[in-house]
């Protein structure tokens, strides 16, 4: 997911490239590992600013599912559109000089466009807070752990006070709020406001 930028950045604003993509990465994030290559295309934009990415991407991501804690293969379709800004300016090789608190990507001062922050970004997005193998998953019984998807146990269901039902939503609630990482969040984020971003200059 490297390219080299070097003459593209050197070419008139308009100028346009396009790579196929085929290639295993062995990991997008801590817990995201792909079953399957990231495959798809990728065209490059160049603009007066830098380059313009369009990638449509595809892959399968191995998560856990959140009821019954089995492993399951989800796909993962990757379609955005970012542009990369060169930390170096290609004619006269000074650095240039990027906002502090701009969100954009860069190209870094070998040229090199490296798409995995764009697709690790990306595929966290993509990824559901409560996992599901199956939206039918009937999940662990609460009595002997067994995973009720294979087989019906022998414990008898408990008799649930309505009280106590609301109350265990309501902490359910509240911790998956806690247990979501706020490296996610500030990722989910910055991939919002660089949509938002596009549309205003759009």
């Amino acid at each position: 997911m490297r390219f080299n930028v070097a003459q593209l950045l050197k070419e008139p604003p308009g100028t346009i490239r396009d790579y196929t993509v085929d290639e295993v990465v062995p990991s997008l994030d801590e817990g995201l590992i792909p079953t399957e290559p990231l495959q798809g295309n990728v065209r490059l934009h160049r603009t007066n600013r830098g380059i313009l990415v369009d990638a449509n991407l595809s892959t399968a991501i191995q998560l856990e599912c959140s009821r019954c804690i089995e492993p399951f293969i989800l796909p993962v379709r990757l379609r955005f559109s970012e542009e990369f800004l060169p930390v170096i300016d290609p004619l006269t090789g000074l650095p240039n000089e990027i906002p502090p608190d701009t969100t954009a990507f860069v190209i870094d001062e070998d040229n090199i466009l490296d798409l995995g922050e764009a697709v690790r970004q990306f595929a966290l997005l993509e990824v559901p807070l409560q996992p599901l193998c199956s939206v039918v998953c009937r999940g662990l019984c609460p009595e002997c752990g067994q995973n009720l998807n294979v087989a019906v146990c022998g414990c008898k269901p408990a008799a649930v006070d309505p009280r106590m039902a609301k109350l265990a939503e309501l902490l359910e609630n509240s911790e998956e709020k806690a247990i979501t990482k706020p490296m996610t969040e500030k990722v989910r984020a910055e991939a919002r406001q660089h949509r938002s971003r596009r549309r205003h200059r759009g």
